[in-house]
Parts: structure tokens; sequence; C-alpha cells
């Protein structure tokens, strides 16, 4: 069988074996083609059957979780952890709690992080985790409840050599800190490297909220580099207002780019002086408020309800919100209006139709698996803190961040040309550095 033969067949066995998983399907269905040069060299791999391990979690964790509201009712939500691959490390992924959250989601979201992880270079695995639980409108109350009774069935799976979450969407520092309370509580130890996206207070690491943010910014200024351009004096368009949009805005900002638009599910806001990122924050993150009540606020700024912030014309555009947001249309309207550059600082924020127009037109693109590294690679390095109770300062976690995604950019250019692509398709280098990397640790350790 010869090697596009052997990646359909494995395909099909995923769809087989994980039926109505769309979004995982979407996964293997991006990576595996990528691998074809790597099993054409290295014919080892296939006959240990790396992939089809590789496809196939270690283990799936589904569970329930009953917890009382604040009007005394019982609620009853399904918990997820899937731990995909260990060969590099204790499984190391964000916890997810969302409405859409589903089995297919959480190990598409796994299998991304098992080569977003291996690209970084540190000692880390792959795995993810979440629940349907939608803390939006709940009490500080009822989250904290929530938390305790997931972590009350998770925490005997968890363990700093074992598995290692941390934060996704809905899960932010108040989060964190219920799960890793009621974590302490159950095992009587103070683990502070089994939970990453703690406060700094207490075992956190500094740049670690920025990280994931930054981190995409960073990767595209180095693929800009390559076109002897940088971000000063370029229009930039974001989408979401979470976490990564917010801190990916501040970094555009500190390297000289514009970002005039950005958005949340309700719609997006354009301001053509530039985002103003303090009122963004009191916005999201104190007031808790739409993106509308940015336009309410700002003289000159337009709230839309319909179309979207890739519609605008920009050099750069980052869809930093969630999966599958940037579709052929949008791909198709940027690359009319001339963009240079787009980075997923979200996990697969692009469909593969947009992606195969991006490839076709020449601009530059950053998968998220590498584009959007900082945030795990600087979890990995509060691990490393809390390994040896060290706390560094702000300037030097941001420094290491920087030279992973530097680190990350190169590799990925220099793995697309070794195995006959060009350096600038980013996505075939990051799929195929983050493959060998998880592979030969996989050959080594035996069929286990």
């Amino acid at each position: 069988m010869d090697v596009s033969a052997r990646i359909e067949a494995v395909y099909a066995q995923i769809v087989h074996r994980n039926p109505g998983e769309s979004e995982f399907h979407q996964a293997a269905r991006e990576v595996l083609p990528a691998l074809a040069p790597v099993l054409g060299a290295h014919p080892e791999y296939l006959e240990a059957r790396i992939v089809e391990r590789l496809c196939e979690p270690e283990r799936q964790l589904v569970f329930r979780v009953p917890w009382v509201d604040d009007d005394g009712e019982v609620q009853v939500n399904r918990g997820f952890r899937v731990e995909f691959n260990s060969a590099l490390g204790p499984y190391k992924g964000g916890l997810r709690f969302h409405p859409s959250v589903d089995l297919g989601i959480v190990k598409f979201l796994g299998f991304e992080q098992i080569f977003k992880n291996a690209l970084t270079g540190l000692a880390i695995g792959g795995g993810k985790g979440g629940a349907d639980f939608d803390p939006k409108g709940r009490s500080d109350g009822e989250v904290m409840r929530f938390c305790q009774s997931f972590m009350t069935e998770l925490h005997r799976h968890l363990g700093e050599h074992t598995d290692v979450p941390a934060g996704d969407i809905g899960v932010g520092a108040r989060e964190i800190g219920y799960l890793f309370g009621q974590y302490k509580r159950l095992t009587n130890r103070f683990e502070a490297g089994v939970l990453t996206g703690k406060p700094v207070s207490w075992g956190g690491s500094p740049a670690r909220t920025e990280a994931t943010g930054y981190g995409t910014v960073h990767f595209v200024q180095e693929m800009l580099r390559t076109r002897k351009r940088d971000f000063d004096g370029l229009t930039v368009v974001v989408s979401g207002s979470g976490n990564v949009a917010l801190y990916a805005i501040e970094k555009v900002h500190a390297l000289g780019g514009r970002v005039v638009a950005c958005s949340d599910s309700s719609g997006h806001v354009v301001d053509p002086d530039g985002i103003d990122l303090a009122l963004l924050k009191e916005i999201k993150e104190v007031r808790r408020q739409r993106i509308s009540a940015y336009a309410d606020t700002k003289p000159g700024a337009v709230f839309s309800g319909r179309g979207s912030v890739f519609e605008l014309p920009c050099e750069v555009a980052l869809p930093c919100a969630t999966q599958n947001e940037l579709t052929e249309q949008s791909a198709i309207a940027l690359v009319k209006n001339g963009v240079l550059a787009v980075a997923e600082g979200a996990n697969m924020p692009c469909t593969p139709a947009a992606i195969e127009i991006f490839r076709e037109a020449d601009v530059l693109f950053g998968p998220g698996k590498a584009a959007n590294a900082g945030g795990v690679a600087t979890s990995a390095l509060e691990m490393q803190q809390n390994a040896s109770r060290e706390r560094w300062t702000f300037a030097q976690t941001e420094a290491r961040l920087a030279a992973v995604m530097t680190e990350v950019h190169t590799l990925c250019r220099t793995t697309a040309d070794r195995y006959g692509c060009s350096p600038d398709d980013y996505a075939l280098g990051a799929n195929a550095a983050g493959f060998v990397r998880v592979a030969e640790a996989m050959a080594a350790q035996g069929v286990v």
C-alpha cells in the first residue's frame, strides 16, 4: 500500500470509529495529508503504525457533573477529558466551559494540542478537556459549585507528572482558582504544577495571561520579516474580544500596527482611529458587556451585528475567537482587500476552503498549532517555575516566550523545506515537525 492510500485508510478508520465528531474529522483531514512526505522518508513509522496510534487517544474520560444553582435546583452537566498522547511528557491542554463542548470538540482540540505542544520543544504531551457548562450569567457561587463538582471527578486522573490542565474558553483565573482549591482539598497536597494559568500571587507565571495573544503576534512578525516587512503602519483586524484577542491587540499596537476592528458573538465594532484597548478591557473584563458598548462609549466607533471583521480592508487578520469562524467567503474578501498575512490565534478558526484560498493567493498563513503555541509554551514555563519554586519576572518570561515563538517559526520553515515544500508552507511545516518529534518518542518507547 502506498503512503497516500495508507493515509486515506487511516482517515476512513477515524471517521468510522468516531461517528458524528465532525471537528475531529476536520482536524485529522488537515493534518494527515501533510504527513505524506515524512512517511515516505520514514517507512519505519508506517511499519510501527505510529499514525494509527497517534490518532487514537490514550484515554477518554466522560463523566457526570451534578451541582446546585442559586435557586436550589439541581443541574446536571457533562464533563470531558481526553488524554491524547504522553510520548513527550504529561498530558497538557486547557479546559473549555461552553455549551458547545462535546467529545468531538474536545478530541479535535486534544489532537491539535499534540502537535502544538511538540513544536514548542518542551516536555509536554497533548490533552484537552471541558464541560458543556456555560459560566456566562452565573454567579460566583454557582461557578464555584460547578468547578468543585467537576474537579471531584477529574482529580483522580490529574497530577503534575500525569495530566496538567489549564484554562480555555470560559475558564479564566476565577475558575482555575476554584478548581485548584478543590484539588488541594481532595488530595491534601499543594501541587502548584497540577494546574496552570494561576494568578501570579500563588504560583502563576507572569505573562501567562498575555502569552497566547503576544505569541501569535510574535509569530506574525517573524512571517512578515520573510517578506522584509513588519507591523509598523499596518492595518490589522482581530476577531474576538477575549483573552487572546485583547493581548494580540496590545502587542500589535506595541509593534506599531493599528487594530481597527474586533468582535464578540453579538457582532463587531470598527474604530478607524484604532481600538482603545483600555476601554475594551473595561467593557469586557470589568463591566462584562457586549462589544456594542464600545461604540456607545467611543466617538467615531461603529457597531454592526451583521457581516464579519474579515470583510474589512486590512494587511493582517488575526482570527482569535473560535473554530471555523473564518470561512471561504471571508477569505475571498481578505484576499481581495490585499491581506498580507493571516494567523490563527484561536484553534482551527479557518475552514479548509479558506486556507486553500490563502495558499493559492500566496498569503502568509500561520496555523494555530504554530501561531498560538505561545500560550501552552508559557504554561510549560509556569510548570518549570513551580517545580523549582522560582518566580521569574514578566520581562524574563516574555523573553522566553519570544524565543520559543521564533524557534517555532524557524522550525516550521526548515521542516517544510526539508521535505521538498516551500518554506512559506507553514501548515505543512508545523504538522510535519510536530509529528516527527512525537513519532521519534513513540517509536523509542515501544508499542504502548
